[in-house]
């Protein structure tokens, strides 16, 4: 099977990782790509965003499947233009997409489904952000309605914090605040079966003990051993099938990858926020823990045919994504500065430790930052324990000036 993956971050090199794994897998091709994921996929330069010219790059390859990473080209339509060219793709519709391309989109198809999320309001003018964020009251949850690259939520106690954020969106979604811990779980589907994968947590804050700003994830873990193990079968059932089922319903059928966020509440679990792809960094941990061959599951979905999809196959050791970013991020990131260690990881760390590249390009003979998040160092082990070890050794080989790092990722759920 020849693979084109769509995308340039450390999902995309995680995936383009597990698909160069795949014995049926005979050619990988990614778009844009990065300086990582050059060494296991050919790269080509394509605008991502259009869905035309990604179409025209996959007949050109002769691609038996199209695999879109970032939400960006999902709510663009790209998936659309590739389907339309007749070449299986695994990636929503662009209605489909606006599951996570409008946070109120996604609120009404949840109350269509009967979906258990925090009660919110979706406003559009100062008076009816005053009235939301009085009826609510501290901590205040602002979410920008359309697609903020994981940095358009403030949770926040400071009132004033709170509406200048709201102030700024054109439309704003505001809702109660979720307590409890939080918990990512994926899911593959076709419009029709929904496969759950296994779930992980991540970090979104920018600096340890959850402190700083919203990021896009400064790190994740997998398995959660303090989760119920009935968590996934509870989730598909009270969630994640019956949200697939609504879309269907509704004539924009999703099939791609279901993410649902979700908070463990005194009062059972809620949906945060439903994303339509896989999640950064999550999906680093996730597929170092899935055996089975990946390309086949995503054509499954494709096609339409993820009931005759055997059950998926796993690891039972434990992955942790620790994430190394750029100097200011998530403010305004440096770019430009060399990535030294590298070699020294691939030399003494594989294979229970490697490194995705996310943020990076690159420059002569040189690998340089190219973003805010520049690196995901995953690491397996027997337990979270030494999977944390080995992925912070890791860590610790490479130099890049000014960066940054969490050193409590997995941290309590290790001790725990």
């Amino acid at each position: 099977m020849k693979v084109l993956v769509i995308g340039g971050g450390a999902r995309e090199h995680a995936l383009c990782r597990s698909l160069s794994l795949d014995p049926d897998v005979t050619a990988l091709h990614c778009a844009p790509g990065n300086a990582g994921i050059a060494e296991v996929a050919e790269l080509h330069p394509v605008d991502q965003l259009d869905g035309a010219a990604v179409a025209a790059l996959a007949t050109e390859l002769g691609a038996e499947l199209v695999v879109v990473g970032p939400e960006a080209p999902l709510v663009a339509g790209v998936a659309d233009a590739v389907r339309a060219a007749g070449i299986p793709v695994f990636g929503p519709s662009r209605e489909a997409a606006q599951l996570e391309g409008s946070k109120a989109f996604a609120k009404d198809v949840m109350a269509g489904a009967g979906v258990p999320t925090a009660r919110s309001y979706v406003c559009t003018t100062p008076a009816e952000i005053d009235e939301a964020l009085d009826a609510f009251g501290a901590p205040y949850v602002v979410k920008d309605d359309g697609l903020a690259a994981g940095k358009g939520v403030v949770v926040t106690d400071d009132l004033e914090r709170a509406r200048a954020h709201a102030l700024a969106c054109d439309r704003v979604v505001i809702e109660e605040y979720l307590d409890g811990p939080e918990v990512s779980l994926f899911a593959i589907t076709d419009g029709t079966t929904v496969l759950p994968l296994k779930p992980a947590q991540d970090f979104k804050r920018a600096r340890d003990g959850d402190e700083g700003p919203n990021t896009g994830g400064m790190g994740a873990y997998s398995p959660l051993p303090w989760a119920d193990p009935k968590l996934v079968e509870e989730v598909l059932e009270t969630v994640l099938q019956p949200t697939v089922d609504e879309l269907r319903r509704r004539g924009t059928p999703f099939s791609g990858l279901l993410y649902a966020g979700l908070a463990i509440t005194g009062r059972g679990v809620r949906v945060i926020e439903f994303n339509a792809r896989f999640g950064d960094p999550e999906t680093q941990v996730v597929l170092a823990r899935l055996k089975t061959p990946l390309a086949g599951v995503l054509l499954n979905s494709a096609n339409g045919t993820l009931d005759d999809q055997a059950p998926l196959s796993w690891s039972d050791e434990a992955a942790v994504t620790v994430v190394v970013a750029s100097h200011n991020y998530p403010e305004t990131p440096r770019t430009g500065d060399p990535i030294e260690g590298l070699d020294e990881v691939a030399e003494k760390d594989a294979p229970h430790a490697y490194v995705l590249h996310a943020g990076t390009k690159r420059d002569g003979d040189a690998v340089v930052s190219a973003g805010g998040r520049v690196l995901s160092v995953t690491a397996t082990g027997t337990d979270l324990a030494q999977a944390r070890e080995r992925a912070y050794a890791a860590v610790g080989r490479i130099r890049l000036d000014g960066s940054q790092h969490r050193t409590d990722i997995a941290r309590k759920a290790a001790e725990a």
